[in-house]
């Protein structure tokens, strides 16, 4: 028999903590990789926020709502690293 825990972590930081770290890879795709490669390593990156992301959420301990978190997560993830890619790509157009 399982005892409830008496105060459980709130799962809302770890959801947040991955698409921190999505933004954080963006970003830095977007400025330390060249513009043909750019596709290629946002996948890359990508897959890695999709590892944290699961990994965040078995830290944090419980069974309740698993899915949805992770669910959370990664789609929270996919649109923020979108609109990133979707800016360096509006900002590659853009003769310099």
């Amino acid at each position: 028999m399982s005892e409830p825990a008496l105060a459980p972590r709130n799962a809302l930081i770890g959801v947040v903590g991955v698409w921190i770290a999505a933004f954080l890879a963006a970003v830095a795709v977007g400025i330390f990789v060249s513009e043909e490669w750019r596709v290629p390593w946002m996948l890359v990156a990508f897959g890695g926020v999709v590892l944290v992301s699961f990994a965040v959420q078995l830290w944090y301990g419980r069974t309740q709502g698993f899915i949805f978190r992770v669910a959370g997560s990664v789609i929270g993830a996919l649109v923020l690293m979108g609109l990133i890619s979707v800016g360096f790509g509006i900002a590659a157009l853009i003769p310099a």
